[in-house]
């Protein structure tokens, strides 16, 4: 029976080759903290490193036939493990830009959604205010902002001066400012 701890890399990876489970044992076990510190010393993450680990001993394995020239196992599975690492930096970069531009679509869309509901409530609160209007100041305040006539028009149009147009217009904008001004309180600065 062979005593595979006083082998050497090169011996335990030629044993490898002819499929002795036991160098791989050995060289799991020689190798496996020093690549598991290494992989957690970039990554700080206990499970990821240790997948890096699992996956370099698996590929490793796995690619026991054809270890043409290694003489050293511990570097070529230190290059391995940060490769792997590297590997997974892409990866959490490709994620993370994924997650970024999943969230400011998604913050857009429920920017707008709000700011849709918001314009809606504040026409609402408007039109409520305008209807408990005076009669006189409504059918002023209408002819303002609603049909776009000018003071002059409107004066003509109801028989009254310019002034008395002037002072409606001003007296239905203060009711309306603070019926609303409650409301505009919640309302976020995206308005202004």
């Amino acid at each position: 029976m062979t005593d595979f701890k006083t082998l050497d890399d090169g011996e335990l990876i030629n044993l490898l080759k002819e499929d002795k489970l036991g160098a791989f044992k050995e060289i799991y076990n020689r190798y496996w903290k020093q690549l598991y510190s290494e992989a957690y010393m970039r990554l700080k993450n206990k499970e990821s490193s240790e997948e890096i680990v699992q996956e370099v001993f698996t590929s490793f394995w796995y690619k026991r036939k054809n270890l043409a020239n290694i003489h050293n196992a511990g570097s070529y599975l230190s290059a391995s493990v940060v490769n792997l690492v590297i590997d997974q930096y892409r990866k959490e970069m490709v994620r993370s830009k994924y997650r970024e531009s999943f969230k400011l679509i998604y913050t857009e869309a429920d920017s707008t959604t709000e700011e849709a509901i918001l314009a809606k409530d504040l026409q609402h609160s408007i039109e409520y205010e305008v209807s408990v209007l005076p009669d006189k100041c409504r059918s002023v305040f209408e002819l303002s902002r609603v049909e776009h006539k000018s003071n002059k028009e409107i004066a003509e149009q109801l028989g009254i001066s310019e002034k008395t147009v002037e002072h409606h217009i001003t007296k239905a904008l203060k009711k309306i400012r603070l019926g609303i001004g409650s409301f505009l309180s919640v309302i976020p600065t995206i308005f202004f």
